[in-house]
């Protein structure tokens, strides 16, 4: 169990995918470019099972905008793309009607 304290430590928001690559040492990982409402950033996703990169494009997910930068089979990344677990792959969690890029989910 976390405290509500800890849960309010997330920085969780709406990031846009502006670009993605196959990330070159690893079959199962994208490397991500986002965009957080004025910033930039790239995340690392194990998510290539369940989309191609054209499924990705575009699209508006949730993302955690504050967990520590990690090199993951040498690419950078800044943050996380959340997903749900699911016996077919990854679920991307995308927010159900449209909305801003950045916006902070509470």
């Amino acid at each position: 169990m976390i405290t509500f304290e800890d849960f309010k430590k997330l920085d969780l928001r709406i990031a846009k995918i502006l670009d993605v690559k196959e990330h070159p040492n690893a079959d199962r990982l994208y490397v991500l470019q986002i965009d957080v409402g004025g910033e930039t950033k790239q995340v690392v996703a194990g998510i290539r099972a369940s989309y191609t990169p054209s499924d990705l494009l575009g699209k508006s997910v949730v993302i955690i905008n504050n967990l520590e930068p990690a090199t993951i089979r040498g690419e950078a990344s800044n943050g996380m793309v959340l997903a749900a677990s699911s016996e077919g792959g990854p679920i991307v969690l995308v927010p159900e009607k449209e909305t801003s890029v950045g916006a902070k989910i509470s």
